[in-house]
Order: C-alpha cells, then structure tokens, then sequence
C-alpha cells in the first residue's frame, strides 16, 4: 500500500513530493520549471551523461562537469575542459560550474557563459581534492572569506544572469561556520546556494549534517538547495521536511540512475531493460563526444556509480573496468544485464566514495 501524506490525507507521499519537485522557483529574476536538480560533479556530469539525463527529462536545471575558469573565456565552447555542450542542448537549462581563486579571471568566465546563454553560472566553493585545495581553488576559498565574496562581487558586477554558490560546511564541523559563509555570499550577491552539509576534509566517511542545511536555509532571503546522501525518495521527503530547503540537489543518485529526475516528477516507469539500454546508450554518447580512448576512461568513472545498482556490483564494475575498450564494455553489459539483473531497492553509495 502507498504511503499517505498526513497533512492531506487523500494524497500519497509520492505525490506531495512530486507536487513540490514541480513547483516552480524563482531565482533572480528566471523562474526554473522543477526544485529537483543535478548537482555539479567533475569529469562526470559531462555533455554524455546529460544527454541521458536530457532524454529522460524531469529536472529543474542541470550543471556542467567542473570547469577551470581561466580556459573558458579563449575556449570556443567545445575543446576547453568541462566547458563543453552539445549544439542542440538547451542552455537555458543548463548552468555553467567554474573554479579558480582570481575574481577578474571568474568575472570574465561569467561573462563568456552569459554571452553563450547559459541559465547561470555556478561558484566551486566545495570541491576538497587535494591538488585544487592546494592552488587555493574549491573549498580552500571557505578558509578566505573575504576573497570568496570578492569573487562574487566581481561576478555580479559582471552579468546579470543569477549567481549560484556550491559550498560546504568548512574546515570545521561548526554550523555557525556556514552560516557566516551562506550570509557573506548572499551579501556580496549570489543569488542560491548550493550546500553540502560534510566538512571539507571528508570524503563522505560520515553522514551529512542535513540539520546544518535548516540552519542556513534560516539565515539567508535567497534559495538554498539541499544536498548530500540522498538515495531514495525517502530521503528526499526527509530532507525536504527536517530542512526546510527550496529544492534538491542529486548527484551520485543521479550517475545510478539518471532516469530518477523522470520517475519522481511524472508518472515514469523505469522499464526491465532500463539500466542496460541507458548504459550502453551511455557508452556511444561518450565515444561519439570524446572518441574511444578518453570515452572509456569515462566510462570507468561512472561504472562505479552504476553498477552500486546491482547485488553483485563490485563483480560486474571489475569486468567492466578490466576490459580494452568500449566494444567490450557494451559486451560485459549485455552479458550481465540481459537477463534479469539483481536489482538493490536503493543503491549501495557507500561503496563507491
């Protein structure tokens, strides 16, 4: 039996979420058609994957892979690292993910994206590998605060297309730390934030603080969308409810199942086949858009997403890791795929972090 929503008990659960992902939200002055978002994710929300994503519909907005500032303005939109579409793709669905510590060097990003039409673009305040910490870039701009708001205000001196903030809680596990961060970033002119609630040195070996999330969501006028382990609709209510936030944001739910966008915003139906075809659907994107070499290196990244799916993932992501090339992924797939794959209810994340 569905589960009924108590506040309105003629309606499921199902369907309380799905009315709120389909409210529409302003941000700025652009109204997105759904609150459900693809998070920003390096060398993995590339033009491939989105085309998937795209097929399947669903979303409120997608965003770029991880994009080096300093490239994209002498880019021609289709050689310069994540920057990077398809000619037919919608841009205005679509928001551009920049890096980079230098405000001129951002501001003239911003404007190279607005010019192209890009929805908006998006500040990386929270990625904590290593090598970009170390040049200052991502989430070592949370231990500069005054250079993070100079990079916004130089943004949005620059366009005025909406400003989006991509960050987390900091260095250390101290909410009010976000809260300073989330306040200074709406004062100096970002439009939403985006917040993952783990401090910066974790690598998701503990749960996100989702309460962190209600307490930002309080402090600032502008949009807060949640993010953080969110694999299943469950999570997502609770998420929605315990935070008060304005939207989600999915991201390796979203590299399992990329169809997940359709299935809790309408009435899509996953079919049997559904993983195989999006998979090898996949594997022809990536050789087409980046040939057969760098195509299956990118498989590989989004194979450990993929295969959390199934019971026996961690066998069928080291076949498909040990093959030459994309004819043999393709062939791996429809070996194990086939038939009647042992599907988890709920991806099992925790083994690829």
């Amino acid at each position: 039996m569905p589960r009924r929503d108590a506040t309105n008990p003629t309606m499921t659960t199902n369907q309380t979420l799905q009315r709120f992902l389909t409210t529409p939200l302003t941000i700025r002055d652009r109204e997105v058609r759904g609150r459900l978002f693809m998070a920003p994710m390096a060398k993995l929300g590339n033009t491939a994957f989105r085309q998937i994503v795209t097929a399947f519909g669903g979303y409120g907005l997608l965003f770029s892979e991880m994009c080096w500032a300093a490239s994209v303005p002498c880019g021609n939109g289709h050689d310069q690292g994540g920057f990077t579409w398809r000619p037919e793709e919608d841009l205005s669905a679509l928001v551009c993910q920049i890096f980079g510590n230098h405000p001129e060097t951002m501001a003239w990003a911003a404007q190279r994206i607005a010019r192209e039409g890009f929805f908006g673009v998006d500040l990386n305040f929270g990625c904590a590998v290593a090598r970009i910490c170390k040049k200052g870039y991502g989430a070592a701009l949370l231990k500069e605060p005054g250079q993070a708001a100079a990079i916004i205000k130089a943004i949005r001196n620059a366009v005025s297309m909406p400003v989006f903030v991509k960050f987390r809680t900091g260095w250390d596990d101290d909410p009010e730390i976000a809260v300073d961060s989330a306040r200074r970033f709406e004062d100096a002119g970002a439009d939403a934030l985006t917040f993952h609630p783990r401090v910066a040195p974790d690598r998701r070996t503990r749960p996100p603080r989702w309460e962190y999330i209600a307490r930002v969501k309080e402090a600032v006028r502008i949009p807060v969308i949640g993010n953080g382990d969110v694999f299943d609709r469950h999570d997502c209510e609770k998420m929605i409810a315990q935070t008060g936030c304005d939207g989600v944001a999915l991201g390796r739910l979203a590299l399992a199942r990329p169809w997940v966008f359709a299935e809790w915003t309408s009435d899509f139906q996953p079919s049997e086949d559904i993983y195989l075809k999006s998979a090898l659907a996949l594997t022809e994107h990536l050789e087409a858009c980046y040939g057969p070499h760098t195509g299956k290196r990118r498989f590989h990244r989004y194979a450990a997403y993929f295969t959390a799916n199934f019971r026996y993932g961690h066998f069928l992501y080291g076949r498909l890791c040990r093959v030459s090339d994309l004819a043999g992924v393709r062939a791996v797939l429809r070996e194990h795929l086939t038939e009647d794959p042992d599907v988890l209810p709920r991806p099992n994340m925790h083994r690829f972090r």
